[in-house]
């Protein structure tokens, strides 16, 4: 074994959820929807309700709702507070009636399931499922657009185009999103 063979050569870029380079973050607090079956995962795509609360786009979609580009509220933000019990611990998310920080604007990092992203490259919700494409998660982020499946996110974009071991990469939202 050659001298630092044992040691990485890239690092991580983070975990779901966390926001990045903290000069232009904007971050809301409203309620997860009391009535969703199931509240955001860090780093997970979020729409704002008529009632003045956040669901998760996958649990929109599943109840019918139909996603536009514009209806992205923000990204759920990691968020740790000692005195709350986050569900999932291994992925962390919010649950439905308790409150949840979402990004309006700035950098963060979340999950890219499909494709290799590039700095400044368009960014992709899932929308619909694709047998063809197994790792196409509904209300995940991607780097390949999958034609009616996918919908592009106009004021959002990769940063880096770096992508981890875990998938994990930088995405700026560049004008501030829901009021």
């Amino acid at each position: 074994m050659c001298p630092g063979g044992v040691i990485g050569i890239s690092m991580m870029n983070g975990f779901p959820g966390s926001f990045s380079r903290n000069g232009s973050c904007i971050i809301a607090n409203r309620l997860v929807k009391p009535t969703d079956a199931n509240g955001p995962n860090f780093g997970n795509p979020v729409v704002l309700n008529a009632d003045n609360t956040y669901t998760d786009v996958a649990t929109f979609i599943a109840a019918a709702g139909v996603m536009t580009a514009a209806k992205l509220a923000g990204i759920a933000v990691r968020e740790v507070k000692q005195a709350t019990a986050y569900a999932a611990a291994a992925v962390g998310n919010y649950a439905p009636g308790q409150p949840c920080d979402v990004l309006q604007q700035g950098s963060i990092v979340v999950t890219c399931n499909v494709g290799n992203p590039a700095a400044g490259g368009a960014v992709y919700l899932r929308i619909a499922a694709n047998g063809a494409i197994p790792a196409g998660v509904v209300g995940g982020f991607e780097a390949a657009a999958d034609g009616a499946n996918t919908v592009a996110l106009t004021n959002v974009q990769w940063s880096t185009g770096v992508k981890d071991a875990n998938g994990v990469a930088e995405i700026t939202i560049l004008q501030r999103l829901a009021a």
